[in-house]
C-alpha cells in the first residue's frame, strides 16, 4: 500500500471524480441514467475525500456537513421522524472505487478516511444510505440499519446511522492491528491524525517543544504558545518570591487537607470554609464531582460549543446522555437566557455552564443566568468560571449551584494545578469524602495563598489582558477584509477565516506559532475558526505576522 495516497480534493479532481461517479452510478449500478458526456454531479458536491493508487485515481467518497445546510437523505426522509438525525449530523455518500482498484480495503479505508474528517471536525453522528449489497460492509464497520429503505433508479439503500466516538472505538477495536500496520506505508494527506488519540484533545501543542522528557527547555523562548489559554504575565511577585530558591518545598509534604488555602478563598469570596473543595486543577474537580453525581442512565445538557473536557468525561469516561444547547455564530455565540430556561424545561441532571465561555468569549451576565436557573430549582447546575475575573463577576456564592474556579489561567499558576470549588455545604462535604490528602501540592498551596493576598497586582494585569487582546485582534483584522475577529471577554480572540482553519494552524506551526483549530470541538465552527491566546505585545506582533505570512498576505 506504499503507493497509496488519502487526501481532500483538489479543484483538478472533480473532473474524474465527476466520471468515475458516473461510471458507476450511472452505468454499473442504474441509479441513473447516463448521459453522453459521461459525467455526473449535484448540487451538494462538497468535501470529497480521494485515493489515488501509483499516481491514478482509485476512488472517492463524499462528505456533507451540518453547515452545508441539507442532505441527500433530505429528498427520502423528514429527518424530525428519526431520532439521532439531530445537531452535530454529518452525511456519508457517494462511495465509488475503480473497478480495477476494488478488493484491495479501499472502501473501507475510504469510510475509514471520512470518519476521521467528520471527528476532526466536531461531528457527533453519521447518516448514510448504503447500497444493500455492500450492507455486511457497513454493519462491519460498526453503522446501525434505521429500518428505512429507499430505492433510486435500480439501486436499493438503508438508511445507516452511527455514532461518532462509537464507530471510532469499534473500528479501532476490529481494525487496529491493521491500521497501525498501515499507517507508516499509506500517505495520509488529510489534516487530522491518522489515529485518533485516547484522552480528550486538547490544545496545548506547543508544550511539546520542550521536549517529551524535558531535555529542551530553552525551546520555550522560540515558539509563541498562543494555543493555550495561560497567562502571560508572571504571578504576584508574593507567590514568586515564597517559591523562589525555596528547595525544601519540593521535598516536604503539604497540608493534608490544603486548611490554609481553604480559609484564604472564604475570606477573598465571601463564603463558608465548609461550602469549599480544592483540587489540583479544575479537572480533578470535574473527574471527581461527576463520576459521584452522574451515571450511563443521567441526562446532562452542555453548551454547545464549551469547553470539551466536559463532553469527554460526560460521554467518554461516564457513558451518559449529553444534549446540546447550540449557540449561533449569527447571534455573536451569546447564550439566550430565555432559549436556555426552554430547553431546560426537558430536565436533566446537571446543566453544565461556561461562563465566560470557552472556547467562544462571551459571557452571561450573572443576574440573568442567576434567574435561569432560579427557574429550574431541582436542576443541579456546575458553573465554570475560570475566566470570571475578566468578565468582572462571579455568581459566587450561589445557593443552587456549584461554581468551578481554575486558579491557572486569572492568576498564572497552570503549572501548579490549583482549583476549588464553592457548593452547597452539603454537596462540598459529600466531595470532600473524595478528596485524598495532599490533593493540592505545597508549591501550589503557598503560591495561591500569596497570589489570592494580591489583587491589585491582578486587577492590573487582567486590563494590560484586555489592552493586550484589543491590538492582537486590530492587528489581525488589518490583515484581510475577509477575516472575521471577534474580541472574547478573556484572554483570547476568535479568528474565523474563508475556510481551511487547520492549514492555517499548520502554517504557523512551521514558523513557531503555535494557534488552537476550533474545529475539533464543535462544527459550530465549519472547520474554519481559530482560538488565538493574548500573549505580551512582542508574541503577539509575531502571531499576527505568522497569521499573514501563512495566507500569504503579508
Amino acid at each position: 500500500m506504499r503507493q497509496l495516497e488519502l487526501r481532500l480534493s483538489s479543484e483538478t479532481d472533480l473532473e474524474w471524480i465527476h466520471r468515475l461517479r458516473h461510471e458507476v452510478y450511472a452505468r454499473e449500478l442504474g441509479q441513473h441514467v447516463p448521459n453522453a458526456a459521461g459525467v455526473l454531479s449535484d448540487d451538494l458536491d462538497g468535501v470529497y475525500i480521494v485515493a489515488i493508487r501509483d499516481g491514478e485515481p482509485a476512488g472517492f467518497i463524499s462528505v456533507t456537513p451540518p453547515w452545508a445546510g441539507r442532505y441527500s437523505i433530505d429528498k427520502y426522509l423528514r429527518r424530525d421522524e428519526h431520532p439521532g438525525l439531530g445537531d452535530g449530523l454529518f452525511e456519508i455518500r457517494i462511495l465509488a472505487v475503480d473497478l480495477e482498484r476494488r478488493g484491495e480495503l479501499l472502501g473501507k479505508l475510504l469510510m475509514y478516511a471520512a470518519l476521521r474528517w467528520v471527528m476532526a471536525h466536531g461531528g457527533r453522528s453519521i447518516v448514510a444510505l448504503g447500497r444493500a449489497e455492500l450492507l455486511p460492509m457497513y454493519l462491519e464497520l460498526g453503522l446501525t440499519p434505521g429500518d428505512v429503505a429507499v430505492r433510486s433508479g435500480a439501486v436499493e439503500y438503508e438508511l445507516l446511522t452511527g455514532d461518532v466516538a462509537e464507530l471510532t472505538d469499534g473500528v479501532l477495536e476490529r481494525y487496529g492491528a491493521v491500521l497501525r500496520e498501515l499507517r507508516g506505508t499509506v500517505r495520509w494527506e488529510l489534516e487530522v491524525s491518522f489515529l485518533p488519540a485516547d484522552e480528550c484533545g486538547h490544545g496545548g501543542a506547543s508544550i511539546g517543544a520542550l521536549g517529551r522528557g524535558f531535555e529542551t527547555l530553552d525551546a520555550r523562548w522560540d515558539v509563541v504558545p498562543a494555543d493555550v489559554l495561560d497567562a502571560w504575565f508572571p504571578p504576584a511577585p508574593g507567590a514568586v518570591a515564597a517559591l523562589d530558591g525555596q528547595d525544601w518545598i519540593a521535598r516536604t509534604s503539604p497540608p493534608a487537607q490544603g486548611g490554609g488555602l481553604i480559609e484564604e478563598i472564604a475570606l477573598r469570596r465571601g463564603v463558608p470554609e465548609a461550602a469549599v473543595v480544592l483540587g489540583a486543577g479544575s479537572s480533578d474537580l470535574i473527574f471527581r464531582a461527576f463520576r459521584s453525581w452522574l451515571d450511563a442512565s443521567s441526562r446532562v445538557l452542555l453548551i454547545d460549543p464549551c469547553y470539551g473536557e466536559y463532553a469527554h468525561v460526560v460521554e467518554r469516561v461516564i457513558g451518559c446522555r449529553a444534549d446540546r444547547f447550540p449557540l449561533r455564530r449569527e447571534e455573536g455565540w451569546r447564550i439566550d437566557p430565555e432559549r436556555l430556561a426552554g430547553a431546560l424545561r426537558a430536565g436533566y441532571d446537571l446543566v453544565v455552564i461556561v461562563n465566560p465561555n470557552n472556547p467562544t468569549g462571551v459571557h452571561l451576565d450573572a443576574d440573568q443566568l442567576r434567574e435561569v436557573m432560579a427557574g429550574a430549582p431541582g436542576t443541579r447546575f456546575w458553573i465554570d468560571e475560570a475566566y470570571a475575573g475578566y468578565a468582572g463577576r462571579s455568581l459566587e456564592p450561589a445557593d443552587n449551584a456549584v461554581i468551578c474556579t481554575s486558579l491557572s489561567k486569572m492568576y498564572a499558576l497552570s503549572g501548579l494545578r490549583a482549583a476549588y470549588l464553592t457548593a452547597p455545604e452539603a454537596i462540598a462535604a459529600e466531595l470532600r469524602r473524595w478528596t485524598p490528602p495532599w490533593a493540592v501540592s505545597l508549591p501550589a498551596q503557598i503560591a495561591a495563598v500569596n497570589a489570592l493576598r494580591d489583587p491589585e497586582y491582578y486587577a492590573a494585569r487582567w486590563a494590560q489582558t484586555v489592552a493586550l487582546r484589543a491590538e492582537l485582534a486590530a492587528g489581525l483584522a488589518g490583515i484581510h477584509e475577509e477575516l472575521q475577529v471577534d474580541e472574547a471577554v478573556a484572554n483570547f480572540v476568535l479568528l474565523t477565516l474563508p475556510q481551511g482553519a487547520a492549514r492555517l494552524v499548520d502554517r504557523c506551526r512551521r514558523q513557531g506559532v503555535f494557534l488552537r483549530d476550533l474545529s475539533p470541538l464543535s462544527p459550530a465552527f465549519e472547520g474554519r475558526t481559530v482560538r488565538i491566546a493574548v500573549r505580551d505585545a512582542k508574541a503577539n506582533a509575531r502571531v499576527v505576522e505568522a497569521v499573514a505570512e501563512a495566507l500569504h498576505v503579508a
